[in-house]
C-alpha cells in the first residue's frame, strides 16, 4: 500500500472517528432529554384520591376527586378503571395522551395545565363520552387546533379555558356542540380575527395577547357581557353589532386605535357601562376622556375611572352645541341649494 493510500485511510478514520463521538454526543443529549416513562400506578392514586361521595345511581359510594398534579406522569391510562371521578387535575404532567379520560362520564371538572412531554406538549384535546363535564382547563400547552373540542358533544359544559397555547383558528366553536358555554378563555394564542364563535350563550370572552386584527362574527354572540381584548393589534373598531344588546364592559388596551372617530362604532352597544382604551395611540389626544363621553354618553367609567358628574355635564353641553351646529349646517346647505336652483330657473331662457 502506497503512503498516500496509508495517509488517506488514517485520516478517514479520524473522521470516522469524529463523527462517531459526534452521533454519541447527539445520542447522549437525547437520551437525557428524553423524559422516563412514569405511569400513574394505584398507590399513587392511594395518596392523591378523597371526597367520598354516593355514586350516580345512589346505590353505593366512591371517591370522586383525585389530584395528580406535578407528579411528572407520563400515562393515566389506569383512571379507565375510576369510572366515578368527578374532579380530576392532572396539570403539570408529561402527559401527551388524555383519551384514558374518556371512560370518566360523570367528569364535572377537567385541569390540564402545563402537560409536557419531551420538546412536545399536548397539541390537541378530543373529550368524548363527558356529558356532565362543567370545567376545563388546557391552559399552557401546545394546542394547535380547537377542532377536536368542537367535535366533542359537551352539552354541560359552561367554562373552557385554553390560553397560552399555538391556536391560530376558531372555526367550529358552535352551539350544537357547546350550548351551556358562557365562559372561553384564549388569550396568548395565534388568532387573528375572531371569527368562528358562534355561541349564542357565551357571556364572558378572552382574547387578550393574539394577533387581532379584526373583530369579526361578533354579531352571533348575543349574551355576551364582558369582552377582553387588550394586547392585539386592532386598529379600528368596526365589526359591533346591534345583537350584542347585554355587553357591558369592553377591555382594548394596548391595540392601535389612533383616532377618536373609532369609538362611535361602540354606539350599537346600549349596555356599554366600561371601556378600557389605555396604551392605545388615541388616549394620547387632547381631550380624550372627554371626546369618548360625547360619543357614548352612557357610559360610566374609561380606563377604570369613574367620569365625574362635571365631565357629564360639560360632555353634553358639547354635544347639544355640536348637534345645534350641525343642524345649522345642514339647514345652510339646503338654502344653498334651492339658492342654486332658483339661480339656474331664472338665468334658463324662455321657451
Amino acid at each position: 500500500m502506497s503512503e498516500t493510500e496509508d495517509t488517506h485511510e488514517e485520516g478517514g478514520g479520524e473522521e470516522e472517528m469524529e463523527n462517531d463521538d459526534q452521533l454519541g454526543e447527539e445520542e447522549s443529549v437525547e437520551e437525557e432529554e428524553k423524559i422516563p416513562d412514569n405511569p400513574l400506578t394505584e398507590e399513587v392514586i392511594g395518596e392523591s384520591i378523597s371526597l367520598l361521595c354516593k355514586t350516580g345511581d345512589g346505590l353505593a359510594h366512591a371517591y370522586v376527586k383525585l389530584d395528580v398534579s406535578g407528579r411528572e406522569l407520563t400515562d393515566i391510562s389506569l383512571l379507565k378503571m375510576f369510572i366515578h371521578l368527578r374532579y380530576v387535575d392532572v396539570s403539570r404532567n408529561n402527559l401527551r395522551d388524555l383519551s384514558p379520560l374518556n371512560t370518566l362520564s360523570h367528569l364535572l371538572t377537567l385541569k390540564a395545565d402545563y402537560l409536557k412531554a419531551d420538546s412536545n406538549s399536548l397539541t390537541s384535546v378530543k373529550l368524548e363520552g363527558m356529558q356532565f363535564l362543567q370545567l376545563a382547563s388546557f391552559n399552557s400547552n401546545n394546542i394547535k387546533s380547537v377542532e377536536g373540542i368542537s367535535e366533542s358533544n359537551l352539552p354541560l359544559l359552561e367554562h373552557l379555558s385554553l390560553n397560552f397555547n399555538e391556536i391560530s383558528q376558531t372555526t367550529g366553536m358552535d352551539a350544537s356542540k357547546l350550548p351551556r358555554l358562557h365562559t372561553l378563555e384564549m388569550r396568548g394564542n395565534k388568532l387573528e380575527t375572531t371569527s368562528g364563535i358562534c355561541l349564542p350563550n357565551l357571556r364572558n370572552l378572552f382574547l387578550g395577547a393574539n394577533t387581532i386584527k379584526n373583530l369579526d362574527g361578533l354579531e352571533r354572540l348575543k349574551s355576551l357581557t364582558t369582552l377582553h381584548m387588550r394586547d392585539n393589534q386592532l386598529e379600528s373598531l368596526k365589526g359591533f353589532s346591534e345583537n350584542l344588546k347585554q355587553l357591558q364592559y369592553v377591555n382594548f388596551r394596548g391595540n392601535n386605535v389612533a383616532s377618536i372617530k373609532e369609538v362611535g362604532h361602540l354606539k350599537v352597544l346600549p349596555m356599554l357601562r366600561a371601556l378600557v382604551l389605555a396604551e392605545n395611540p388615541i388616549a394620547e389626544e387632547d381631550d380624550y376622556r372627554l371626546e369618548v363621553l360625547i360619543a357614548l354618553r352612557k357610559i360610566e367609567r374609561l380606563d377604570k375611572d369613574e367620569y365625574t358628574d362635571e365631565e357629564r355635564t360639560e360632555a353634553e353641553e358639547i354635544h347639544e352645541q355640536r348637534k345645534l351646529e350641525e343642524t345649522n349646517e345642514q339647514e345652510q346647505e339646503k338654502e344653498d341649494v334651492n339658492e342654486s336652483e332658483t339661480a339656474q330657473d331664472e338665468s334658463a331662457p324662455e321657451q
